[in-house]
């Protein structure tokens, strides 16, 4: 009588675990990507906070915390060596990828390589992972300016989702793939969103009907910010989320099965032991 055997479960690996230290970092971070995103909704037009020229203020404050979490997630799990070159080899690849469709028609390949790098390493690597894959691209394409902290935060919250999805083990085949096109396209319209509110608020000379005016109630800003977006990004955004999807759906597939082979063959967790020489 011949038996048969299930198939083993597919353990998720975490090339870069999130420890305590690293958790309170991007928590913090992420409260003040949210701020710094957001208060021009909410500033008053005499707290002096509602003008432009204050603005580089937050840039500057943005970028030191982002490399705060670098710190503390090499402070809590260690970063050995495989994984920096894994990380290392992924980033440059994003970076490469970014110059391929910036400033076409919305058009960035890069999406969906972050969504599956953070889907298979995990979501504290992801998150590294794309803020480095922004300033490695941002240097590559001279598009260094106040928008890069922003930029590389949001991509990072892009991959850092796509890490948090339900496991491997539960998901694979074209039901995973259906999962991150989705999520993928709705990440690359967010993307878009969340990016329009670190330049709306300093846009001038266009239309009263779309631009912001500080001071005023949150309902009437939201509604000129929604005019805006419709107006101006969403010919792009729209665009970027098809191309993450199309990507993810013809090349997902291997594109997961080499990253899955290379973190299995790198044994990220495997305890590294120091024997004695025989005698």
């Amino acid at each position: 009588m011949t038996g048969t055997t299930s198939p083993r479960p597919v353990r998720a690996v975490r090339a870069v675990r999130l420890g305590p230290r690293s958790v309170a970092a991007l928590l913090l971070v992420s409260l003040a990507g949210v701020a710094a995103f957001g208060w021009p909704l909410l500033a008053d037009s005499a707290s002096g906070l509602a003008h432009s020229e204050d603005a580089p203020w937050l840039f500057a404050a943005l970028l030191p915390l982002l490399l705060a979490v670098a710190v503390a997630t090499i402070a809590d799990t260690g970063l050995d060596a495989k994984a920096v070159a894994m990380l290392g080899v992924l980033a440059a690849a994003g970076a490469a990828l970014r110059p391929l469709g910036a400033g076409t028609a919305g058009l960035e390949p890069m999406f969906f390589l972050m969504v599956l790098s953070g889907r298979v390493l995990g979501p504290g690597f992801g998150f590294v992972l794309g803020a480095l894959s922004m300033f490695a691209g941002a240097l590559l394409t001279g598009g260094v300016g106040p928008w890069m902290p922003f930029q590389m935060l949001t991509m990072g919250w892009v991959s850092m989702g796509a890490g948090l999805l339900p496991g491997p083990a539960r998901l694979r085949g074209r039901r995973e793939l259906l999962l991150l096109s989705a999520y993928g396209a709705v990440a690359a319209l967010l993307y878009g969103l969340v990016m329009n509110l670190q330049g709306w608020p300093y846009i001038a000379g266009m239309g009263s009907g779309v631009s912001f005016v500080p001071g005023d109630p949150l309902p009437e800003n939201l509604a000129r910010f929604v005019a805006y977006v419709l107006a101006t990004s969403l010919g792009w955004d729209v665009p970027r989320a098809l191309l993450t999807v199309v990507l993810t759906l013809t090349l997902g597939g291997t594109v997961l099965r080499a990253l899955r082979r290379a973190t299995r063959r790198a044994a990220f967790e495997a305890p590294v032991r120091f024997e004695a020489p025989a005698p």
